[in-house]
């Protein structure tokens, strides 16, 4: 009897021309390190009286798909879930391409993905994915991974796959060691972790159907924070969060000339933090930043990947 082992799981991932209907064709094959991607249903409890003490049958009550994929900061891959969290971007250049992707679409795109599971067999195919949150951190040392948090339609279980045999792509990921923090163009020093989240405020739309899915996921206001930790060397951080006045703060990672992440919040506010004397050791700032839209350009973040695929 055959038994699933992550080790042999696969997703693959396409954009959906129509929200909620899985393509054909066009599905890639994409790196991810875990998943909790999936579809629940649970019971009610009957609370009918008058038929003893042993309970009736539980009802079934609203079924609820989405789930989180931590997938890895890499060159090729991760553009799918930037194209996920902002839209499609505007691409330029020959070799390498240019992949800009922007803050403050109106419209998401939605996906489909099969989560696969060979030896039992069971495929998933979950449609109508749409990006809620993408967060990820940065840090000296460790395996650079980002999370996508995501809303499906609803989930399909099938024995053989939907999705073909889906195209793998190169596989080049960024590390720490790869990073670095810029404020206003300059290397902001310092800095001993950080964290970065956008989320897209998404809205399900859940209407009375018969097939228990969701009519779809509207974004709401969208909002970009974070946090940086830093050691306490100078009052640069701490005087701009007096003054109350916004600063960019560019998030790189780069492999070269050909093979480069960028991401930047072009008006990111300071709180004034609380600078403890935790004891004899270094001492550390904490400031849990958040961004707005920005007077030039007329945006919140944008996000640049550098690589040669053709597009997204």
């Amino acid at each position: 009897m055959a038994r699933a082992h992550g080790a042999r799981a696969q997703m693959a991932l396409a954009f959906e021309t129509v929200y909620g209907t899985p393509p054909a064709s066009g599905y890639r094959l994409m790196p991810f390190a875990r998943t909790t991607l999936g579809a629940e249903q649970p019971l009610l409890n009957s609370e009918l009286l008058g038929y003893g003490r042993d309970p009736l049958a539980p009802i079934k009550d609203a079924v609820t798909a989405d789930g989180e994929v931590v997938v890895p900061i890499d060159v090729e891959a991760f553009g799918f879930w930037l194209k996920a969290a902002f839209g499609a971007p505007t691409t330029t250049g020959t070799t390498p391409k240019t992949h800009t992707f922007q803050s403050g679409n109106w419209t998401l795109p939605s996906m489909a993905i099969e989560v696969a599971m060979p030896e039992v067999p069971r495929f998933a195919m979950y449609a109508g994915c749409v990006m809620d949150q993408l967060s990820w951190q940065m840090s000296r040392s460790g395996l650079l991974t980002a999370t996508a948090r995501l809303i499906a339609q609803g989930e399909a279980i099938a024995v053989t796959t939907a999705a073909g045999t889906p195209t793998a792509l190169g596989l080049q990921r960024f590390g720490h060691f790869n990073g670095v923090v810029k404020r206003n163009g300059t290397a902001l020093g310092n800095v001993v972790s950080a964290e970065i989240t956008y989320a897209n405020g998404l809205d399900r739309i859940e209407t009375i159907r018969n097939d228990g899915k969701i009519e779809g996921a509207d974004p709401g206001m969208a909002a970009l924070t974070g946090r940086i930790e830093v050691r306490f060397a100078d009052s640069a951080l701490v005087t701009q969060a007096i003054d109350g006045s916004p600063c960019e703060l560019e998030f790189a990672y780069s492999l070269g000339a050909n093979a480069s992440f960028t991401f930047t919040a072009h008006a990111v506010y300071l709180p004034v933090p609380r600078i403890e004397i935790p004891g004899p050791q270094g001492i550390q700032a904490t400031f849990d930043w958040q961004a707005a839209k920005a007077t030039s350009p007329t945006r919140m973040c944008t996000a640049v990947l550098v690589n040669t695929v053709t597009g997204y």
